[in-house]
């Protein structure tokens, strides 16, 4: 069975993994000649697609010189970790893309970790190579360097090099003189991707990613590492502690181009998908009927975050929504558990609250969008990350936070993060611009985005990813502004707006329907204030009603689910319904409010 190469590919977030793969598909000739593919062909969620990132990884096979070459997409972002560790089990080798102008970054180094700790052979891809100010050669000095810090081998560190541009289908061994497609890349697959390894013995196979069908249910997909497989075949089914349940294979499915072709065999080496099996787990065995052996399981990595889920109880539940109940919720939160490994869920006193543990904001905000858009209504409480006690000291997550910014600027966004408790690691300048790195704690990063556009005009790029455990740093301050509440229930009149501007910022538009408790706006001082935006103006017979002057409002400011959750404080939910979303106190009641603080 060597004509199966099995790669998975790596980069950091918008490096060009997903334009990469599109252009492989079409190279194989994947496409009939008058199909209409599209971009981005593997990026199919309608998330995935408006964000511009891929959340999933994706199986694609193609067939190139008579050899498989089965490819697994990653997503780039270190939120979705969990996701990029178990796929890389399945590879034997991994494309490492890194952008030709902006070199390695934060999630290059994540990725690249797990991929040399697997013992994986890495192909450097140095894509972009016709961007302005490119500098593919220091690109690739980099790369080496950071190969070199993270501990490779010396059969890893001598990597095979091709540069090109994935957008414009062109790779080469040289970045001056350009190829007409991407062949030089997957010759280079075929020459240095290892076949896969096939060990003696009876039949293993990890289950490393689900998929689930409607009509079949779950779906097992994993590479058979040793033995094969057969259609009706016994099997035994070994769990993460060590229990054994029997089973049975009802289909086996084989990658083939975009979908999945059934087959009554598969041989070891092969990635494949099975249908039939109860109750597996990501990170269990498929093995032996007679003789079962287990194969080491998957570690994931550790959740770093946790939110407050609670069903909607606000004036206004229950209208946009389908699913609003907390039985809903929970079912709907127990099904991700299944296939998102890296998120934990927790249930509290209350039997309609629930804390939800994940990898970061976006990794949860992920899944909050995901609900809204399948018709689920919720309140979201503000993001907590988790300290843990080690040693009888307390101990916060720190993170290694990368920010690129125009260098007249730098100034502000250093005293921003210093204030955030970050601590200035280096320095580097490119270009105009300056790439500046700290060591900040996950609690600073928080809401750390907005302020850093704001500051530098949207000009600053910021990446960051967890580094490890150390000592708590203390409090860092929130955000100093109260919030403009609103006082009753009704529409916001442009008249009330008009003439309570002064007081802040408005985040609700003119005769938008609003309740009271709900959060209207952000205070230009630091209380929190209440107001009445629904009252409308007397008019008497002295004053026509239209004699006075136009009322000329602000446009509101609206927040897109990520910025909210790190807008709100400590005492404010994020209420989240299939079309809108709105900030309000936990306590709707004023006087409700102030006993608590009381």
């Amino acid at each position: 069975m060597s004509s199966i190469k099995n790669i998975a590919i790596i980069a950091h977030v918008d490096h060009g993994k997903t334009t990469l793969v599109d252009k492989i598909l079409h190279h194989c000739n994947l496409f009939r000649s008058n199909e209409s593919t599209g971009e981005l062909i593997l990026d199919n969620n309608d998330l995935e697609r408006e964000r511009g990132i891929t959340i999933l990884s994706k199986n694609v096979a193609v067939e190139y010189k008579g050899i498989k070459i089965n490819i697994i997409d990653t997503p780039g972002h270190a939120d979705f970790g969990g996701e990029v560790e178990r796929v890389l089990n399945m590879a034997d080798g991994v494309l490492l893309l890194v952008d030709a102008f902006e070199g390695p970054m934060p999630q290059t180094r994540f990725v690249l970790k797990k991929a040399l700790d697997l013992k994986l052979k890495p192909i450097v891809v140095v894509n972009k190579v016709d961007k302005e100010n490119c500098t593919p050669e220091e690109v690739h000095e980099a790369v080496f360097d950071l190969m070199f810090d993270l501990g490779a081998e010396e059969w890893q560190l001598d990597f095979p090099t091709v540069y090109g541009s994935a957008k414009n289908n062109w790779m080469s061994e040289d970045w001056k003189t350009q190829t007409d497609s991407i062949e030089p890349l997957l010759d280079m697959v075929l020459e240095y991707v290892p076949s896969p390894e096939i060990k003696e013995g009876n039949t293993q196979m990890l289950i490393t990613s689900l998929d689930f069908s409607s009509f079949t249910g779950r779906i097992a997909i994993g590479r058979l590492q040793r033995g094969h497989l057969g259609t009706a075949m016994k099997v035994n089914l070994i769990k993460r502690d060590g229990a054994r349940v029997p089973s049975k294979i009802k289909e086996l499915h084989l990658f083939d181009g975009l979908g999945r072709k059934k087959v009554d065999r598969v041989e070891a080496g092969d990635l494949c998908a099975i249908i039939g099996l109860d109750g597996f787990e990501i990170g269990d065995t498929i093995a032996d009927f007679e003789a079962p052996e287990a194969l080491p399981t998957i570690a994931i990595d550790e959740p770093t975050m946790s939110m407050l889920f609670t069903i909607n109880d606000s004036p206004f539940f229950g209208k946009e929504g389908k699913f609003v109940t907390s039985r809903h919720i929970r079912e709907r939160l127990e099904r991700e558990l299944e296939k998102n490994l890296a998120m934990r869920l927790e249930t509290t006193d209350s039997a309609d609250k629930f804390i939800v543990y994940g990898r970061g904001v976006l990794h949860l905000s992920v899944l909050i969008e995901t609900m809204r858009r399948e018709g689920y209504e919720l309140q979201i409480g503000q993001p907590q990350v988790i300290i843990k006690e080690i040693d009888g000291k307390k101990m916060e997550p720190i993170e290694e936070l990368t920010i690129d910014l125009p260098e007249d600027v730098s100034g502000r966004a250093i005293e921003m993060v210093t204030q955030r408790k970050g601590e200035m690691l280096s320095m580097n300048p490119k270009g105009s611009r300056m790439v500046c790195e700290f060591k900040i704690p996950s609690r600073g990063i928080i809401g750390l985005r907005n302020q850093l556009l704001t500051a530098t005009a949207g000009e600053a790029i910021m990446n960051h990813r967890f580094l490890e455990y150390s000592l708590y740093r203390g409090e860092i301050a929130g955000r100093i502004n109260g919030s403009l509440i609103s006082m009753e229930k009704g529409s916001a009149i442009p008249y009330s707006l008009d003439k309570l501007q002064e007081r802040g910022k408005f985040f609700v538009a003119p005769n938008e329907e609003i309740y009271t408790g709900q959060v209207i706006g952000e205070n230009s001082r630091q209380d929190d204030l209440v107001v009445n935006v629904t009252k409308t103006k007397k008019l008497s017979n002295v004053r026509a009603a239209g004699s006075d002057d136009k009322v000329k409002l602000a446009p509101p400011i609206k927040f897109s689910l990520e910025e909210a959750l790190e807008y709100i404080q400590k005492d404010e939910y994020v209420e989240v319904t299939p079309s809108s979303l709105r900030l309000r106190k936990v306590f709707l009641d004023e006087n409700e409010r102030k006993r608590q603080k009381g």
